[in-house]
């Protein structure tokens, strides 16, 4: 299995599925629309999926396994994404280090770039095994292609076994989950699912249902330019202001300065001139009264900064894009207790812990499909240190059929 995994990783990882937040398109890229019909597609086909289908309204690839039982048993949906973040994506040439020493870890010699324990300690955990690293110049793309390899081999070897009992099982690779779109127009009645697993966490053992809060905010402010010769008490600079607006924000509450289930405001972006300035945040927390606080104090800043002027300079426009998919999870325990019991059987630590981010299964949970989320194995994502074990990966896989396997005994949770 594991080389099997390795082999479809690679050959993932080496197609250019980066997402692009400024297209209108869905897919927001062509390239995504490419890997699903020439990579995945195909290769459903070849493992012998049922009802493979590709959606141009949504740019999602399903497919499913029938039942293989005539009781009543939980259809169950697995998920991952296709798209890649908002990093160097062309031309990945990963480097597969076998039995992995625990020493630093030359990605690219010419530019003096390297994977060292110093900077990343989470590396000591696989020592001995097989890892799977950029060459310095790109990300990976693990986030996701691991999960959907994981969930492809997991397909094969369900289709393979004719002893296992279980339900309906679909799956469904996703567009533009790295730029919060790629649920808004998943089909979740056609998917038909009791309840879905996104494969898209991190190290091994990893099982999430509590999510961010999440909303972004763009602050607009208007200057007034004039010739600084002859600026006393007639200028207005728009990039003064945009300094004096974040000043008011509360310094020990941004990304760097935050862990566990600590929100935080984070300035994405700032472009400006003395006639206009713009802002970019998002604002986050698992607590939806924290949440709606942050945003509120947001407002609350535009509005006392516009007192000093006769026209209002500063404007905000905040927007929602997902909620703590733990507000609905709590309600039915099962998936994640299920989830949390194919771990155990497998000697594998479940680690509950919510997610300081968001997946799909943010939005899914929220639209009717509860989505809690399983880890993929990568870590350092979305850059130049990103990595994967490929034992890993191969627990992964395992826990996917391991609840498929223990799937016959969800109404006894």
């Amino acid at each position: 299995m594991q080389e099997q995994l390795i082999n479809r990783l690679l050959t993932y990882t080496k197609f250019d599925t980066r997402s692009d937040e400024n297209s209108e398109t869905v897919p927001s890229t062509a390239s995504q629309i490419a890997f699903a019909k020439e990579i995945l597609i195909p290769e459903l086909e070849k493992i012998g999926m049922s009802a493979i289908q590709y959606n141009p309204e949504n740019g999602f690839v399903t497919a499913h396994i029938p039942a293989s039982t005539d009781e009543k048993l939980p259809a169950i949906g697995f998920i991952a994404h296709m798209d890649t973040a908002d990093f160097e994506s062309k031309n990945v040439n990963p480097q597969i280090h076998e039995n992995y020493d625990g020493e630093a870890i030359i990605l690219n010699k010419e530019k003096n770039i390297v994977l060292s324990p110093e900077d990343f300690p989470n590396l000591k955990n696989y020592q001995g095994q097989t890892l799977i690293t950029t060459d310095g110049n790109t990300l990976l793309g693990a986030d996701d292609k691991a999960g959907i390899a994981e969930i492809m081999t997991a397909m094969e070897i369900i289709l393979a076994d004719t002893t296992i009992k279980h339900g309906e099982v679909r799956v469904a690779f996703g567009p533009d989950e790295e730029i919060g779109k790629g649920a808004d127009l998943f089909d979740v009645e056609a998917f038909a699912c009791d309840f879905a697993y996104t494969m898209d966490g991190g190290p091994v053992g990893e099982l999430q249902f509590e999510s961010f809060n999440a909303a972004q905010a763009v602050v607009e402010i208007q200057g007034k330019n004039v010739h600084p010769g002859t600026a006393k008490d007639t200028m207005v600079n728009a990039i003064t202001l945009a300094m004096e607006y974040n000043s008011y924000l509360p310094e020990k509450q941004t990304p760097e300065k935050t862990d566990q289930r600590e929100g935080f405001y984070h300035l994405l972006g700032i472009e400006g001139t003395v006639e206009e300035s713009k802002m970019v945040y998002i604002i986050r927390d698992h607590d939806r009264r924290l949440f709606e606080e942050k945003k509120k104090n947001m407002q609350e800043i535009a509005e006392k900064m516009n007192q000093a002027f006769k026209e209002p300079r500063i404007n905000i426009e905040i927007a929602d894009q997902y909620y703590n998919m733990g507000e609905l999870l709590e309600k039915d325990m099962r998936p994640v207790t299920l989830a949390e019991k194919a771990m155990k059987s497998l000697s594998i630590e479940p680690i509950i812990e919510p997610i300081r981010g968001g997946t799909d299964g943010s939005k899914l949970t929220y639209m009717g499909l509860p989505t809690p989320n399983i880890f993929a194995g990568g870590e350092n994502f979305h850059g130049r240190y990103e990595f994967v074990a490929a034992e890993s990966m191969v627990k992964a896989t395992d826990v996917i059929v391991e609840i498929i396997r223990q799937s016959q005994h969800y109404s006894e949770l």
